[in-house]
């Protein structure tokens, strides 16, 4: 069965999350326009700066985060900024829905929708975007098999 982009993209987020430094959590995200990717991110240290996997963990700040790390949403919104890729109009995939910072960023880049696997800790980031009227919604792999359904088509399958 062919996969979707949306599973597709949200497929590369996570194995964005994989190139995390940060010991706490471990995030990828994407912009992509018209389902091909214009930038990818993940969360870990500054460019330059020693990782939380060097520190032996995150430092946390006082409301229990990685103050250690630049969130996946930022990294690649300033990846943008940095090669003059322009966010106007992307839809956003990440393996965890944005914090409050991070749901800023979005809006003022102009990013239109953001597809999330897993939700934040805080729910004021994905409250701020729909009041900005940037699309959300939660991931749903429709290429997940439903086992019930599935095992009747086949039992229908060998009766024929």
């Amino acid at each position: 069965m062919r996969p979707s982009r949306d599973t597709i993209l949200m497929e590369i987020a996570k194995l964005m999350a994989q190139r995390s430094t940060c010991t706490r959590k471990n995030v990828g995200a994407l912009a992509a326009k018209e389902g091909r990717v214009l930038v990818t991110g993940y969360n870990g240290a500054p460019s330059g700066l020693p990782h939380c996997t060097e520190l032996g963990g995150c430092p946390l700040d006082e409301n229990g985060g990685c103050s250690n790390s630049v969130h996946a949403e930022a990294n690649l919104i300033a990846f943008a900024a940095k090669y003059g890729i322009s966010l106007q109009g992307a839809v956003v995939y990440t393996t965890c829905s944005p914090c409050l910072n991070c749901a800023r960023l979005l809006i003022n880049a102009g990013i239109v929708e953001v597809i999330y696997s897993e939700e934040y800790r805080d729910p004021g980031g994905l409250e701020l975007l729909k009041r900005a009227g940037v699309k959300v919604r939660l991931f749903q792999d429709e290429q997940r098999v439903d086992s019930k359904a599935y095992i009747k088509y086949v039992k229908d399958v060998i009766e024929i």
